[in-house]
């Protein structure tokens, strides 16, 4: 029996947030929870919860202490290695994945933005996940792992599996899920595999090329090794560029006077980007296991228990962050951990930033009064990790070219 020292102990935020209006909107639920029981355990979930953000960082930089190999994987990846092979891993990938290779790629992706939204701009509404901010991200990716275009559609069905979560607590949706993500695994390692012999035939000027080729003092990725680095990018670039794109023009929406601010001042709109990964972040939890006995804000973790790194409740610390519950576009410093933190820290956050730059410079430079279709009923993603909606669609008014 652990033994835990407040009154919050059987408090679970699973549950508690298992409701449409605590999805949409966390925060409060959060803040009370690392106010009240910053490190807990919760029975229901046989795991830890980390909500302050010192504890939360403490967790995700010490890899020693806190292991990223979870207790199920398909496959091995970056994700679920822990050091020396992460190192190795992340090396190598770093050749073929620098950030100046990233934003080489802005002028391509502006005319990616301009052609998704071209077709909508004189109708004054959007169905921003589907017709933008979903396409545009899975358009890049491809066209960078080298994925014929036709096969765009496969690839939002195989990221939405990826990122799925249970449809509910029983543990007959929970192997539901598991099998189901299995399959997709399985379909992925098979159609990633066929790229990979074909690329070693003939290499392309492509990512998955860049990967066979990439080397650190004779040492090459294996085929399972770049297989996973593909799925890993699939999901994590994707969805979380999808949410951070779509959360973005939420705060726009919520927040009107932000638009005006924005638009008279674009040099704003990177720290916006950034403020927007700290105030709705894209992800709010990142798993970990305890790889040894430790003692946290006074409470024993035992060797081999799940942590939960809540970074949602982290970026509104206010210990961190002054005003932590006010969106402050030009925030400076701002230390959030939307990307996570330490030797796992998201290898796609340059790609991410960019398109999210990219998206907001054109939708301000397009369009005034961005809202919400007056009576939409948002519906969240059913994740605990992910946070965003299926949906967001909007009305604004066309700004006409001078």
């Amino acid at each position: 029996m652990k033994k835990i020292s407040n009154k919050y102990a059987n408090y679970i935020p699973m549950r508690e947030l298992n409701t449409v209006e605590h999805q949409l909107f966390p925060f409060d639920v959060y803040n009370e929870l690392l106010e009240q029981s910053p490190v807990r355990y919760d029975e229901n979930r046989s795991c830890w919860d980390v909500f302050r953000y010192e504890d939360v960082q403490y967790v995700l930089k010490n890899p020693k202490l806190f292991s990223s190999r979870r207790n199920r994987a398909n496959r091995e990846s970056m994700l679920t290695q822990d050091p020396p092979k992460h190192k190795q891993l992340r090396d190598l990938v770093n050749q073929a994945f620098t950030p100046r290779k990233i934003e080489e790629l802005a002028p391509h992706i502006q005319n990616i933005a301009d052609d998704l939204l071209a077709p909508h701009l004189q109708q004054g509404q959007l169905q921003l996940v589907y017709d933008l901010a979903t396409p545009l991200p899975v358009i890049v990716i491809a066209e960078l792992l080298g994925v014929p275009s036709s096969d765009r559609d496969r690839f939002k069905e195989w990221s939405d599996i990826l990122v799925k979560g249970a449809r509910n607590d029983s543990d007959e949706a929970f192997q539901e899920l598991m099998e189901e993500k299995d399959r997709t695994n399985a379909e992925l390692g098979a159609y990633f595999g066929r790229i990979i012999q074909e690329r070693r035939q003939s290499a392309q000027d492509d990512l998955i090329s860049l990967l066979i080729a990439a080397d650190i003092e004779g040492e090459h990725l294996t085929e399972d090794e770049i297989i996973s680095f593909c799925i890993l990018l699939l999901a994590a670039g994707n969805e979380t560029t999808t949410n951070l794109i779509t959360n973005a023009v939420r705060i726009l929406a919520e927040q009107p006077e932000l638009q005006q601010q924005l638009r008279e001042h674009p040099e704003m709109i990177p720290t916006a980007v950034e403020e927007t990964l700290r105030y709705y972040p894209p992800i709010v939890a990142i798993g970990r296991v305890a790889k040894e006995d430790i003692e946290l804000r006074g409470q024993q973790i035992r060797e081999g228990e799940q942590v939960i790194s809540w970074v949602g409740a982290a970026n509104r610390d206010e210990q961190k962050f002054a005003n932590s519950d006010t969106f402050i576009p030009d925030r400076k410093p701002n230390q959030h951990m939307g990307f996570g933190f330490g030797i796992h820290f998201c290898l796609g956050a340059p790609l991410a930033r960019l398109e999210g730059r990219v998206v907001l410079n054109t939708l301000l430079r397009h369009m005034d009064r961005i809202a919400l279709v007056e009576g939409t009923q948002l519906e969240p993603i059913q994740s605990a990790f992910v946070f965003g909606v299926k949906e967001y669609p909007i009305t604004f008014q066309p700004i006409q070219p001078d």
